[in-house]
């Protein structure tokens, strides 16, 4: 490797100056607890873009959309897999879809609308189109939307190829591998019977936008990210989005807690679901003692 490859300097004020700027465009925080996280991916970011000095680096990624995009990828990425939290998607299948579906039954109401927030390259709204198939198979499926968002066109991209390593999906079973997916030269490419299901857009939830109501709304492991107002904002959010009694699910290390919207908590198969209160019961469940 040449010099500039193997040692990038950036210095501590660089690194304040990377943080500020990818909090007042992204709303992503990355405070001094992660500190040395960010300095190690930028650092191998640099590596990878041969640049000797961190300035170079803030110089490229303020005068262009582009390399900003890049280095957020570069922060951001992480490896994950298809039903990435087995239990949620258990309950998601056996106990939330047929909830649901009871009270459509009687509302006269026949699609489902689902929203991944955050969705990365595509695992977690697959997964939901997965769960949403096994939760009707044998029977006629009502429709269903899957709107996938994410900040990361990369990622994005990825998602809408559809194409994924065995190790994504290593929580399947045989019989949902073959159910769903093509093998492809040692690779897994979604059938359509998933990607039908799912539309995917690029979005930065710092920044509002309207997308309609939605059953379930599926934001793990994204919050985290974000300072303390914007993640409030966001969860108020999400609460209008629900319709009453639909689901939120967030990430294990992730809580509504001093968030002026009141879920009703339940905890099935080890997993934490948060529901909106069902209209009719909504001056019951204030009143209830284990709402959050």
């Amino acid at each position: 490797m040449t010099e500039a490859q193997t040692n990038p300097v950036l210095t501590d004020h660089e690194v304040r100056e990377l943080r500020t700027l990818i909090e007042q465009r992204s709303g992503i925080v990355f405070d001094e607890s992660r500190e040395r996280f960010l300095t190690s991916r930028v650092v191998e970011h640099m590596q990878r873009k041969s640049l000797r000095h961190g300035m170079e680096l803030l110089r490229m990624v303020r005068h262009s959309n582009l390399e900003y995009d890049t280095m957020l990828e570069r922060l951001l990425t992480q490896e994950t897999r298809f039903l990435r939290y087995p239990g949620l998607f258990t309950a998601f299948e056996q106990n939330v879809l047929p909830e649901l579906s009871d009270r459509k039954f009687w509302e006269r109401e026949q699609s489902f609308r689902f929203w991944s927030a955050g969705c990365a390259s595509g695992e977690e709204p697959y997964s939901i189109a997965l769960s949403y198939c096994e939760s009707f198979f044998g029977r006629t499926r009502p429709a269903c939307q899957i709107m996938a968002t994410d900040i990361s066109r990369e990622a994005l991209e990825r998602a809408d190829r559809g194409v994924y390593a065995r190790r994504a999906l290593e929580h399947l079973s045989p019989v949902q591998m073959e159910r769903y997916f093509t093998e492809e030269k040692e690779h897994y490419k979604v059938r359509p019977v998933l990607r039908e299901m799912v539309q995917f857009a690029p979005m930065n939830l710092a920044q509002p936008v309207y997308l309609g109501h939605f059953d379930c709304i599926f934001c793990m492991n994204v919050l985290i990210y974000f300072g303390e107002e914007l993640r409030s904002r966001l969860i108020q959010r999400f609460y209008e989005y629900l319709v009453p009694g639909g689901y939120l699910f967030l990430g294990h290390a992730e809580s509504v807690a001093n968030v002026p919207v009141r879920f009703h908590q339940t905890i099935l198969n080890g997993s934490r679901l948060l529901q909106k209160p069902a209209a009719e019961a909504a001056t019951q469940a204030r009143a209830v003692g284990g709402a959050l």
